[in-house]
């Protein structure tokens, strides 16, 4: 079996962007795409806050580019999912859902993060559609509309307060009588004249409207059981991320399922890089996301030409001395 310089777990940006330098860099690497390719950003209904696209374009766009510019320059890909690693011993091992097995000097996780989804009738037909998981990507296409925030924590909060930048109304809809969130938030968000809340209630169904988007949800008091239908032109849905990093666990450093880096994107493990929404819990943003991709995929280059001359057990001693020690 021939050894892979690099491998690239996941599709999104950063990991598009590991692709494109690793391959600028001559590398060859191969990058293994997961069920979806763009990550979250592929659901989004347009992106205006990345440089460089003053008019904007929608988020399957953008991925597409950025999967052509990898192509261009000579990354992989393979359009697989990975559902084991081994990187107890080096090269590392990776196997896919297809039976594919591959050994590699390096590896760049980029598998990302989902939202939580509430599993409820509605949300997934209906996403793209009204239903969203990122504020700050879609509040400007709610522009004098109204629109019910799901949620009590800061992400709930925040993402409510900047909604309001564009909506007419916000609803917050929170399935306990009091906020999780930061106190400063609460504040701002409780002397936020767009902002209600309606309290001691879960969404039970999101409902199809007229023009084929959220027209409605419906809702259910957790205290009565009463039910209602609340009309909404959309349903922003911030109750948490999970992190793409099961097949991971017992082998990196982890911190509430998010792979711990240094500031340079190394592991816990020499030769393992992260990079984008799989380290990320804070910022989870495109720009950021390519900026990750682009450190983690120089680290891996250096991280070779290391190899070329030192056995692996030398550079990862000489590595596990420094400062890329993780507590």
């Amino acid at each position: 079996m021939s050894v892979e310089n690099v491998i690239i777990i996941g599709s999104g940006p950063s990991g598009f962007t590991a692709g494109l330098y690793t391959s600028r860099a001559q590398l060859n690497p191969l990058l293994l795409t997961g069920n979806e390719i763009g990550g979250q950003v592929a659901l989004t209904y347009e992106i205006e806050n990345y440089p460089g696209f003053p008019e904007g374009l929608p988020g399957p766009e953008l991925v597409e580019r950025f999967q052509q510019q990898a192509e261009r320059f000579g990354t992989r890909i393979e359009y697989d999912y990975v559902n084991e690693v081994d990187l107890t011993q080096h090269p590392f091992t990776v196997r896919t859902q297809r039976g594919a097995a591959y050994k590699t000097k390096s590896v760049i996780v980029s598998t990302g993060a989902a939202p939580r989804k509430l599993g409820i009738p509605g949300e997934e037909e209906l996403t793209g559609r009204g239903v969203s998981y990122c504020g700050t990507c879609d509040g400007f296409f709610f522009r004098e509309k109204e629109v019910v925030v799901v949620g009590g924590g800061d992400s709930a909060l925040e993402e409510g307060i900047f909604l309001t930048r564009f909506a007419a109304k916000v609803t917050i809809i929170h399935r306990r009588d009091e906020l999780r969130g930061s106190k400063i938030l609460q504040k701002r968000a409780f002397e936020n004249e767009k902002i209600d809340f309606i309290w001691d209630t879960v969404i039970s169904s999101i409902n199809e409207g007229e023009t084929g988007a959220v027209g409605s949800v419906t809702l259910e008091n957790v205290k009565t059981g009463e039910t209602s239908e609340f009309d909404t032109d959309g349903a922003f849905i911030f109750i948490g991320h999970v992190p793409n990093g099961w097949i991971f666990d017992g082998q990196l450093e982890m911190e509430d399922g998010y792979i711990v880096t240094d500031k340079n994107m190394h592991t816990s493990i020499p030769g393992v890089f992260a990079a984008g929404e799989i380290q990320d819990s804070r910022f989870r943003q495109v720009a950021s996301s390519v900026g990750q991709g682009t450190m983690a995929a120089m680290e891996a280059e250096k991280f070779l030409l290391e190899l070329e001359d030192t056995p692996y057990e030398v550079v990862k001693a000489e590595m596990l001395g420094h400062e890329l020690v993780l507590a």
